[in-house]
């Protein structure tokens, strides 16, 4: 499958919606503390079980992200978006099925496992497509794209709260906020998979600077085997997790820590709080990347 290129006059501006199209949908993953309660609540789990479908999906998309990349730059940014769109959304729909149905199997493998692996190909797809499209601004390319995954929450929590305050926190109406979501999310999705193009042979002009160090280049079946890239996936493993502790448990975490005051947290407040820290998370990529 050979990858969409930019026919002549193409603006490379249209591609940061493209990437933000996907990046917002799964950023999603971070507002599942939103559904942790009326899961626990409608299927009897406990709060290591309505952790596990988010668990695994994280896992998943590191997984994917690792060894789907070839496929990725083999394939294509249209190529990947797609896969992302339709593992995603059908994540949603078995979820759906499975607290309809009551099974929470179905949770863990529909949300956890299928959508974990969209949450892994849609989230290099983006990245790497735009580093392409602004080779002079690289960081704030790369920006861009991770800003859209950390504030994807922004949008989901309250979202999702509102879903279930409507559709109710039973098990029907969890499957049916799941069935939503993947709905919506596969149209919006699709928004990016329209718009997606590869640049031509000729790249931006890079702008001037530096001279850059002279350094040994090394690829990624070198660099595996070195200690030095071990230590740096240790440091930033530590470092990933202690942030995604606190997303999984954001909401019941509030609410909990308000339950026996005189004014408790209620669903729609929990969900603020989740948006709160996406706010922050998003802000802090696009920052951070760009500086």
């Amino acid at each position: 499958m050979s990858p969409p290129v930019a026919p002549p006059g193409w603006s490379r501006w249209l591609v940061p919606p493209a990437a933000l199209s996907v990046h917002l949908s799964i950023g999603q993953a971070y507002a599942w503390s939103v559904f942790k309660p009326p899961l626990e609540s409608a299927l009897g789990l406990s709060g290591t079980q309505s952790a596990l479908p988010f668990q695994l999906g994280i896992v998943m998309l590191g997984l994917s992200a690792a060894f789907g990349g070839t496929l990725v730059e083999r394939n294509g940014p249209r190529w990947a978006m797609t896969v992302a769109l339709v593992c995603f959304s059908t994540g949603f729909l078995i979820a759906s099925l499975g607290a309809a149905t009551e099974q929470y199997w179905l949770i863990v493998f529909g949300y956890g496992f299928v959508g974990g692996i969209g949450l892994g190909i849609g989230y290099i797809s983006p990245v790497s497509t735009l580093i392409k499209w602004f080779p002079d601004r690289p960081g704030m390319a790369t920006g861009i794209a991770i800003m859209g995954f950390g504030g994807g929450a922004l949008i989901a929590s309250p979202w999702s709260a509102q879903m279930l305050k409507s559709f109710g926190s039973d098990s029907s109406g969890i499957a049916l906020a799941f069935l939503v979501h993947g709905l919506s999310y596969a149209v919006f999705m699709t928004l990016g998979v329209l718009l997606v193009r590869v640049p031509r042979g000729d790249k931006p002009p890079v702008k001037a600077g530096p001279a850059p160090l002279d350094g040994v280049q090394v690829s990624a079946n070198s660099a595996v085997r070195t200690p030095q890239f071990w230590c740096l996936w240790v440091v930033l493993c530590m470092n990933v997790t202690a942030g995604i502790g606190i997303l999984e448990k954001a909401a019941p975490m509030i609410t909990d820590f308000f339950a026996n005051t005189s004014t408790p947290v209620s669903v729609s407040a929990a969900a603020g709080f989740v948006a709160l820290l996406s706010a922050a998370n998003m802000a802090g990529r696009i920052g951070w990347s760009s500086t």
